[in-house]
């Protein structure tokens, strides 16, 4: 095989399809690859004939143009596949095997890994702070929004389904375990949701609607989304979540008392980021927002999961602090109220297997709860604009027509 093909950013609002090279159990060099990390061998490898993968809202990022990322930079880091080579360094993972594959690329080798915390793995960007497929300043391992991807320390970091079969009947929702559904539980767990939580997750994107799901799925009483796009919103109403509309000039601490009775919950998600709006009508940006919100809203003691990104550069910022992630944070609040925060990548692998499990015995319903939508690798260009646009879906690329029951863009 020689032939590949793969979304590409160019400029920012464009992304188009590309034909690349076929992967190699070595790193390549091209757009965003770390000199470091040119000629890598990766026998301990294998290469994906990739099933599922999907756009993220952090790819969004990147492609506004508020990060970094360099022209052609191969984007997608949420990556459901088949193995069809397996390195020799590989030894329990077997060509045909159907898997997930964590957006956080981890060594199993460093303390980091060995202590659970494989957002943060030492040994695979040599530049930065953990690393992921298909993203600016993570090492330069290509994207996985492709027709064929590799994957390191494939022994360590694959999951593996049990039953081929019945993953593909059901690989709408598994797809969802490479990033989003893992990272809004995280976000959940770190806030302390458990039986009987009031909870407030800002944003109601796939990430926001990912992380209401599982505090549903973690026993929460009442769970309440914040978002200022009204079709977002319904999608939250769509499996039980009450909704905020932000975009009101209500203040947030009265829609929440309207519905629970008292001007705080228990715990909150931020699940925005540092693009995040100001609250009201015609709000602007104001990447500080929501972190000062949940604090507001969260009880003397809470926990807040913040999984939202948040980067340490970017461009389009509005000012010079902001441009290096510096945010003006009521940290004196927080303080006072002795709040907990939790931040960084989701550590995928503390999850997926578990979620995996809740998804095969059905248990949950994450696809529909995120609106998932399936379109071809070619129409990723329309799904980009769309999902910026703000439409309420979780697109899911389909490279190889594999997926069943697809739903088109506007279905």
């Amino acid at each position: 095989m020689s032939g590949n093909k793969a979304v590409a950013y160019i400029e920012p609002g464009k992304v188009e399809v590309q034909a690349i090279d076929y992967p190699k159990l070595e790193v390549q060099d091209g757009p965003g690859v770390d000199p470091a990390n040119v000629g890598r061998k990766t026998p301990h490898g294998a290469i994906l004939k990739i099933v599922a993968t999907n756009i993220c809202g952090s790819d969004q990022h990147m492609v506004r143009g508020r990060t970094t990322a360099p022209a052609g930079l191969v984007l997608g880091h949420e990556i459901t596949g088949e193995v069809i080579e397996a390195g020799p360094g590989v030894e329990f993972i077997k060509q045909g095997d159907l898997v997930s594959v964590p957006f956080n690329i981890a060594c199993g080798r460093c303390r980091m890994c060995k202590e659970g915390n494989t957002g943060v793995c030492l040994n695979v960007n040599p530049s930065g702070y953990g690393s992921a497929y298909g993203y600016v300043d993570m090492g330069g391992w290509v994207g996985g929004q492709a027709e064929y991807v590799m994957v390191p320390y494939a022994d360590w970091n694959l999951l593996k389904f049990p039953d081929k079969d019945q993953a593909l009947e059901k690989v709408l929702d598994l797809t969802m375990l490479s990033d989003i559904f893992p990272t809004g539980y995280h976000g959940c767990v770190s806030a302390g949701v458990t039986t009987g939580s009031t909870v407030y997750i800002a944003g109601a994107g796939p990430v926001g609607l990912a992380a209401a799901h599982s505090a549903q799925l973690l026993g929460a009483a009442v769970v309440i989304v914040g978002d200022m796009n009204e079709e977002r919103l319904v999608q939250a109403r769509s499996f039980g979540c009450e909704t905020v509309d932000l975009s009101k000039d209500a203040p947030l601490v009265d829609q929440i008392e309207q519905i629970v009775g008292e001007r705080m919950v228990d715990c909150a998600v931020d699940a925005v980021g540092f693009e995040a709006k100001g609250h009201g009508h015609g709000a602007d940006e104001a990447p500080a927002t929501v972190l000062n919100s949940i604090m507001q809203v969260t009880r003397e003691a809470g926990k807040l999961g913040v999984v939202g990104l948040y980067v340490t550069g970017d461009p389009g910022a509005k000012d010079d602090a902001a441009k290096e992630g510096s945010l003006s944070i009521r940290i004196g609040l927080g303080w006072a109220k002795s709040h907990s925060f939790t931040t960084g990548q989701c550590p995928v692998m503390r999850y997926h297997r578990r979620l995996m499990n809740a998804i095969l015995n059905e248990r949950c319903q994450i696809a529909k709860a995120v609106n998932a939508t399936v379109i071809s690798l070619d129409e990723a260009p329309q799904g980009y604009q769309a999902f910026d646009k703000g439409a309420s879906k979780k697109y899911v690329l389909d490279p190889h027509s594999m997926l069943r029951n697809r739903q088109r863009i506007g279905a």
